[in-house]
């Protein structure tokens, strides 16, 4: 007898083919190497891909970034002097905790009341959607080193 619970991968598949991409392994494989609250640099994925597709390349990783995250499947971060990061939390207004010591990065829900969260002093005619906001301190392992 067969199992009807549908797995990690029977998800990704639904979620690839909703965004109206196909299901690829490459695909598959990308979405697979986050784990939740993770961000991640392109290099990190690659590496994570690399051992269950060793063919894959830098070049496929960074395609296959760019459409997931395109097709709001990762979200795409850029802290100040860091590298593009990407998550797989998406769909919802977050913001983010850099250390300024070691670069690691921790998601904190949205500031105040309702997305975007902030109002600014002008909206200059745009309709606001979202507000990215980036806390800047010393994550408690960096404090405990000293």
């Amino acid at each position: 007898m067969t199992s009807s619970i549908p797995t990690v991968r029977d998800e990704a598949s639904a979620r690839l083919r909703a965004a109206g991409l196909k299901v690829t392994e490459p695909r598959l494989a990308v979405l697979d190497a986050f784990a939740p609250g993770e961000h991640l640099g392109a290099d990190d994925v690659f590496r994570r891909v690399s051992r269950s597709l060793p063919t894959t390349s830098p070049q496929a990783i960074y395609g296959v970034l760019g459409a997931l995250s395109g097709a709001e499947l990762l979200r795409r971060i850029e802290p100040a002097g860091s590298p593009a990061l990407y998550e797989i939390r998406v769909g919802d207004n977050h913001h983010h905790l850099v250390c300024s010591s070691c670069g690691k990065v921790t998601d904190v829900d949205c500031v105040v009341g309702e997305p975007p969260c902030l109002a600014p002093s002008a909206t200059n005619g745009y309709v606001l959607h979202t507000a990215e906001v980036t806390f800047w301190g010393q994550c408690p392992e960096c404090q405990a080193a000293g």
